[in-house]
């Protein structure tokens, strides 16, 4: 068998004018920046190749000059079909000038379609992107006015709306692996991810096309181990070793041995986040972080969850997950966005949105750009800026719950968290909440008629989606609810009763979000007074979230009146106790069960009188719902003749 090993200069002749070519790599993780470098040399020096189709899922680039930007120089590509254009700036220019025909598909579609193509499919069925740009009743993911073909089509299939995103043979694949041998089997065992590499490669071989690979060496055949091939030299055409510089594990990090799954680094090394805007942000959409749940927290903004999750001693109990194959440890951030340590496991990248759009993701945290009244959301393009769905759009749609994060305005906003108040000393160029979003990426309407959790956490605010739009449910202590929330909107929220957003957020100190969460104080929050026969439920400020907080409160109360031979008068506590709509009923069962084995009398009281008004909804419906201001009033009534 011939040494499969060639040139760089070499490999780049192995493309030809027209060939539909697809590349690797993550943010800067896998990229075959040599191969990428030569292709564009060639181009410069020679003319050619020349009209490529680009296809590739996830952003591969530094947002200047590296990854994909290699490839920009006019002529040389054709059409480009991506799942994030956020980091190849060089080729949005090229998009929004019309100088190419340009797509966004979401990224785990274009992931899924590799593996479609290698099984001589004729596409991709999948409901992702259904009512968002993508949908061909929205554009059809097409960029600019220069892209006219159809890649994709709605269809419906037993009565249900799908959409098929339409197959592309492969000519040419561009990998990247740690280590060759000579007859092209290629081990990964450097790399901080193993992506679609193999789906990829199998996709242009079963199209009749060219397989080239870059790597860090190359040994002689036969002394790999076959278990840890990732590319099995049957698919590989041509091997290149990277040139000095351009084989970096992420664009960030030449080698750390944690990225690899070698090592483990210590937990105390998850750092600790300033008081600032973000860390609010982060610190109040870590209060939705569901215990021993699968997490997704998205790029930006989100990446701050993880330090909180660290600081609050909740890490072990999350799964924290990245899309290109990440499973628990904690991701990383910036350049290394995409790699992790301390992972329980890394997969291909297709197989984790196969998870992600069955259901499997918890929760998903994810960055907003615009919002508006119909809780619909922009990330993905802002005039002639293209930003790129990437995995946004399989992860926002089909996450049980889903918190969008971000600052409440943009450029130029100054906010200092000091004293237990935000104070704005410069507000926001650019408002984030329009009238109607330039970009569908998330559709509110949709999320609102399936019955998805969707909350939206600003420095300032947090609002909830509903049917008729967007909730202003909590606002920040030392913010005007005129002059820096309502003032500064362009549409005006549904406001019924406003809270104020948790005191321990805006202090220095950690915020026992591992107590709350686990709840490991419910000992002491549900007690019983034996002599007077009571039993005492203090719920105050707690957030009944899912059937694991109700399931948690029912066992506290059966493990303190399940060996009593009487029935209890219980007193309740809801001053800020907060009861998500989604679980209300479920709530309000259990109570209904707990009353009738336990209890003799129910009273409860609530400061609030929205809250007031929302208990005796939901008790009024099966039970007696005994409501009052305060404990006094409560316990007068138990005291009064019945």
């Amino acid at each position: 068998m011939p040494n499969k090993t060639v040139t760089p200069e070499a490999a780049a002749a192995l493309i030809h004018d027209g060939d539909t070519v697809t590349t690797s790599g993550f943010v800067g993780i896998g990229v075959p920046e040599t191969l990428l470098k030569a292709v564009g040399a060639r181009f410069r020096d020679q003319g050619g190749p020349r009209d490529l189709t680009l296809l590739f899922a996830a952003g591969q680039g530094d947002g200047r000059d590296r990854g994909l930007n290699h490839l920009a120089p006019p002529g040389l590509l054709a059409r480009v079909v991506g799942g994030h254009w956020g980091l190849i700036p060089k080729i949005g220019r090229l998009a929004a000038e019309g100088a190419l025909q340009a797509y966004n598909l979401p990224q785990g579609v274009i992931s899924q379609l590799y593996r479609d193509i290698a099984a001589g499919k004729p596409g991709t069925l999948s409901r992702v992107g259904l009512e968002t740009f993508v949908d061909p009743r929205k554009g059809g993911g097409k960029l600019n006015a220069a892209t006219v073909d159809d890649l994709v089509r709605l269809i419906e299939i037993d009565g249900e709306e799908v959409l098929f995103y339409r197959a592309l043979p492969i000519d040419v694949a561009l990998l990247r692996g740690s280590t060759a041998d000579t007859a092209g089997n290629v081990t990964m065992e450097n790399e901080a991810l193993t992506i679609d590499n193999l789906a990829q490669a199998m996709a242009a071989k079963n199209s009749g096309g060219v397989v080239i690979v870059q790597v860090e060496q190359v040994v002689a055949r036969g002394s790999l181990n076959p278990r840890e091939v990732e590319i099995p030299g049957a698919l590989v055409d041509a091997v290149v070793l990277a040139a000095p510089g351009d084989h970096m594990q992420t664009f960030a990090t030449a080698y750390a041995p944690a990225f690899t799954g070698r090592y483990r680094t210590p937990s105390e090394d998850t750092g600790t986040l300033p008081l600032d805007a973000r860390k609010v942000i982060a610190r109040r959409a870590a209060f939705e972080l569901p215990v021993n749940g699968v997490v997704n927290l998205g790029i930006g903004m989100p990446e701050g969850v993880a330090a909180v999750a660290g600081e609050e001693r909740l890490l072990s109990h999350l799964t924290l997950t990245a899309e290109p194959g990440v499973i628990g440890g904690q991701p990383a951030s910036g350049l290394d966005f995409g790699a992790a340590v301390n992972t329980d496991a890394v997969i291909a990248q297709n197989q984790q949105f196969d998870f992600y759009d069955g259901g499997g993701l918890d929760i998903a945290i994810l960055g907003m750009a615009e919002v508006d009244a119909q809780g619909s959301v922009n990330v993905s393009k802002f005039g002639p800026r293209l930003a790129g769905a990437g995995g946004f759009i399989n992860i926002s749609q089909n996450a049980r719950r889903v918190v969008f994060a971000g600052t409440f305005a943009s450029v130029g906003l100054d906010v200092r968290v000091a004293d237990g108040r935000v104070d704005i000393r410069t507000e926001g160029r650019v408002q984030k909440f329009v009238a109607a979003v330039e970009h569908v990426t998330f559709f509110g309407p949709r999320a609102a008629r399936l019955g998805q959790p969707v909350l939206f956490v600003t420095e300032r605010a947090v609002f909830r989606l509903r049917p008729d739009g967007l909730e202003l449910i909590e606002i920040a202590p030392g913010v005007d609810l005129g002059r820096d929330v309502l003032d500064r909107m362009a549409f005006r929220p549904v406001i019924e009763d406003v809270a104020e957003m948790d005191a321990r957020i805006f202090a220095d100190a950690p915020m026992g979000l591992d107590v709350d969460l686990l709840a490991l104080d419910l000992d002491t929050r549900i007690a019983l007074d034996p002599e007077a026969r009571r039993l005492f439920i203090n719920l105050e400020k707690l957030r009944i979230r899912n059937g694991g907080d109700v399931a948690r409160i029912v066992a506290r109360v059966e493990a303190v009146c399940g060996p009593l031979d009487h029935p209890v008068d219980a007193i309740v506590n809801y001053d800020g106790t907060v009861i998500y709509p989604e679980i209300e009923d479920a709530y309000a069962a259990a109570v209904a069960e707990l009353q009738r084995r336990f209890y003799r009398s129910t009273t409860r009281y609530s400061a609030s009188a929205f809250m007031r008004l929302k208990l005796g909804k939901v008790f009024g419906r099966s039970q007696a719902a005994h409501i009052f201001e305060s404990a006094a009033d409560a316990r007068r009534f138990l005291e009064g003749p019945r």
